[in-house]
């Protein structure tokens, strides 16, 4: 059904009233004329080499049961021709048995410890028995994800409530269904839960968000553990130690660890060393104001997966052997027990699951530059491109192509310059309207992150697992989109 037109292809020219002699000196920077290229003040771009084959499918950036079948990409041994014909486009699409699979990876990894799932990744109630059933913990940071958990009978001492600014509702709904910790990150919040531990009798587990102010090196907004940021309690300020005063002297709660967490996208372990380390001397301060051996620490996730060629695959082995062997080392120099240690993965077991399938529309060439795909989707279902500068990998999916390469910059369909799902990318020359590009490494902060921007409806979401799909998310539709408004 899919057909392949050759269309004529929009040339651009080049602009009039630049000229070599227009100095840049006499540019400003944030208003100048425009140029052959957007902000070309900016210095010039690289974009990344061609791969030698533009059909071949990388193993460590594609789901684990992505393959080639007769030209056309499958996974889950579902063709994508026959997932966007039966579920429509934009679709997202989920490997079951990779993210199962990763789940187990790290639940076998991390044996002696806890895994909790970050439901922020993404979070639907399927998923959510998934987690359950592959015997992790959840996380999640709001009463919306809770609710999600609860709905499926998510056993709530599994379950870690986290937030920088949980409302009393949230709190009481926490306290109320009894989850396994709520994690503290203001003294505000100390002071509602104790309130509401004695209005419900309750004895809640609580431990406290440091902020051990270790560089994360990743994107300014996703790294969390310095100390000019929303979250946690400062740990050289004195507050985090502050906090452990104040849920000390409130016998309705249960102080039972710390928890941190350094940032995202983080592909070794030397930060964790650096936030472990400076995490031991709160331990030591606590036991030596209090009398109190905390028993758990929660380093949290932000572990990195390859969005492109070149980017680092971490091993989840190699990972859990090294959290534990820098826990148990700073403990022993600090004279404390070995605490049990919990970590937080999402992206790295939701992430390469998942996939967006698009299908092509516009094509238009600008000379001697790049060509601009447009999709049928954008930023409203990736908006991560336009807030991050996120880097994808992504290949012409319905068929295969002998062509030469194309570079491209896959764009969406909103009337917004940003609106772009890769910036730079190869893509064969015999592209054309109809064909479906897939889009690899979005199954976390995709549809979790998705928006309503220009009034697109959100895309279904469906899993794949044997040759069968099933929706697991439904599409929005115009219903969904005016629904509440008056």
């Amino acid at each position: 059904m899919y057909f392949r037109s050759i269309v004529s292809r929009q040339v651009g020219t080049r602009p009039t009233g630049i000229t070599g002699s227009d100095s840049l000196d006499r540019v400003s920077r944030f208003a100048h004329p425009a140029g052959d290229r957007h902000a070309e003040v900016l210095p010039e771009e690289r974009p990344p080499h061609a791969p030698a084959d533009l059909n071949t499918l990388d193993p460590t950036i594609w789901p684990r049961t992505s393959n080639r079948v007769g030209g056309s990409v499958t996974i889950g041994g579902a063709d994508v021709r026959d997932l966007v014909r039966e579920h429509g486009s934009p679709l997202y699409v989920v490997d079951e048995e990779d993210f199962r699979s990763r789940c187990r990876d790290y639940r076998e990894a991390f044996a002696d410890g806890e895994v909790h799932y970050a439901g922020k990744a993404f979070l639907c109630r399927e998923v959510a028995r998934w987690i359950m059933q592959e015997g992790l913990g959840l996380d999640v940071c709001s009463a919306g994800e809770l609710a999600v958990a609860l709905s499926v009978g998510f056993p709530p001492e599994r379950i870690t409530l986290h937030g920088n600014n949980k409302s009393l509702a949230e709190l009481e709904r926490a306290v109320e269904t009894g989850v396994g910790h709520i994690v503290a990150d203001s003294f505000e919040e100390i002071a509602r839960l104790g309130f509401l531990a004695d209005k419900h009798g309750r004895r809640p587990q609580v431990m406290i968000r440091v902020t051990v102010g270790v560089e994360a090196h990743t994107h300014e907004f996703i790294a969390t553990a310095h100390d000019d940021q929303k979250f946690g309690f400062s740990l050289s300020s004195g507050a985090a130690a502050e906090a452990a005063r104040r849920i000390l002297a409130l016998p309705q709660l249960e102080l039972v660890g710390l928890h941190s967490h350094i940032g995202s996208q983080i592909t070794d372990t030397a930060g964790f060393e650096v936030a472990a380390r400076r995490l031991a001397t709160l331990l030591v301060q606590i036991k030596e104001e209090h009398g109190v051996v905390l028993p758990e620490l929660d380093l949290g996730g932000g572990y990195g997966i390859p969005y492109v060629e070149g980017d680092t695959a971490l091993d989840v082995k190699e990972i859990a052997d090294g959290l534990r062997g820098i826990v148990a080392n700073v403990a022993r120099s600090a004279g404390l027990p070995v605490p049990k240690l919990t970590v937080e993965p999402g992206r790295a077991i939701a992430g390469l699951a998942g996939v967006t399938l698009y299908e092509v529309g516009t094509i238009k060439d600008v000379e001697g530059l790049r060509t601009y795909v447009s999709i049928d989707g954008g930023m409203s279902d990736n908006i991560r491109t336009a807030l991050y500068g996120a880097e994808y990998t992504a290949r012409l999916a319905s068929r295969e192509s002998s062509s030469g390469p194309m570079l491209s910059r896959l764009v969406g369909k909103h009337c917004e310059s940003g609106d772009m799902v890769v910036r730079d990318l190869w893509l064969p020359q015999d592209l054309a309207t109809g064909d479906l590009i897939a889009v690899a490494g979005t199954g976390a902060y995709c549809r979790s992150l998705a928006n309503n921007y220009n009034y697109l409806p959100k895309p279904a979401v469906v899993a794949v697992k044997d040759g069968v799909s099933r929706v697991i998310v439904r599409r929005e539709t115009e219903d969904d989109l005016l629904r509440g408004q008056l």
